[in-house]
């Protein structure tokens, strides 16, 4: 099987995936009430939520402007803004491709070298796994009452598998090591697996070197903080969900977050199911109103980036004619 088939291949079963989450998670609701809370929620709530979303978008691409200028590009705030809104657009339809979309998009647009904005990608990337993690924590400090239980019956038996599992921990971290100076070997004797290495440490690096690093963490707080509030203001769509507060959004979040990280196409299925299932089995929200918060809200996020992720491409390349600002 080629390279091409096998991409397809996967592509089909995390479809296939989603959709049967999709029905799993929608089996029991009732579909004329569902499209009758479709009908009269509150949307203005929903337009607020999409306005948080478009300025946490806004501050990612800002902090990300401030990785490339430390690997010494210029970039424009409309160039990385459009190549944010494609990457979202992107990852709605293949998961994952936005990453290598929005770089693509930078490198046509400003001549940023692939590999630096890719290496840069990845670094951001990881701080925000970092500030990912610190809202799971702080989901657990402030749900302890409700998810305390659930948590220590995953851990307890995992602690007990590693602790009694010693010698094959060791196993796993020898090939791990061995796997990594293998790869180091292969890449120093290729020239251009060579150079676009060095550009990935680059642009891993530019969080290090970059100047202005209140700015970056300013801008990282504009992310996360905007989610929040983005995921918090749909809860008064609907009466039955009203009553929740910032404390179950940062729950809903955190935990819904890792639905939309799988490799599922727009997080299809997989965020409907987490929703539903947090929404009704921690907070005592019916199943009904819960399936229809889960709809209404991924349905409007994936219209919202569709529209503005085609907008943010036709201005980018049929409007925009302006010269690359790295020529």
């Amino acid at each position: 099987m080629n390279k091409k088939a096998s991409k397809t291949l996967w592509y089909i079963i995390f479809l296939a995936l989603g959709v049967a989450l999709l029905w799993f998670s929608f089996r029991n609701i009732d579909l004329s009430q569902l499209w009758r809370d479709i009908k009269t929620a509150k949307y203005s709530w929903m337009l607020l939520s999409l306005v948080c979303l478009a300025i946490s978008l806004f501050f990612r691409a800002l902090r990300w402007n401030i990785q490339i200028e430390a690997m010494g590009y210029k970039t424009r705030a409309s160039s990385t803004y459009g190549a944010v809104l494609i990457a979202y657009l992107a990852n709605c339809i293949f998961p994952r491709l936005g990453e290598v979309v929005r770089c693509s998009v930078l490198k046509r647009k400003e001549n940023i070298p692939f590999d630096k904005s890719l290496g840069s990608v990845v670094s951001e990337r990881i701080i925000d796994l970092t500030v990912l993690f610190g809202l799971a924590f702080l989901v657990i400090i402030f749900q302890w009452k409700l998810l305390g239980s659930l948590i220590t019956s995953w851990l307890l038996p995992l602690i007990d598998k590693l602790v009694n599992n010693v010698l094959m921990g060791l196993v796993v971290i020898a090939a791990v090591v061995v796997f990594i100076v293998f790869l180091v070997k292969i890449i120093r004797k290729n020239k251009k697996l060579a150079s676009i290495w060095h550009g990935f440490v680059d642009g891993i690096k530019s969080v290090v070197t970059m100047r202005q690093k209140w700015r970056f963490v300013l801008y990282t707080l504009g992310v996360w903080g905007f989610y929040v509030i983005m995921t918090w203001l749909p809860f008064y769509m609907l009466p039955e969900t009203s009553h929740l507060g910032l404390v179950e959004a940062i729950t809903l979040l955190g935990i819904a977050t890792l639905g939309v990280v799988a490799p599922v196409p727009g997080g299809i299925g997989t965020y409907h199911f987490i929703a539903i299932t947090l929404l009704s089995g921690f907070y005592g929200i019916s199943e009904q109103a819960a399936g229809s918060f889960a709809a209404i809200n991924h349905g409007s996020q994936m219209i919202f980036y569709l529209i503005t992720g085609v907008l943010a491409y036709v201005v980018m390349f049929f409007f925009d004619k302006r010269k690359p600002v790295n020529d």
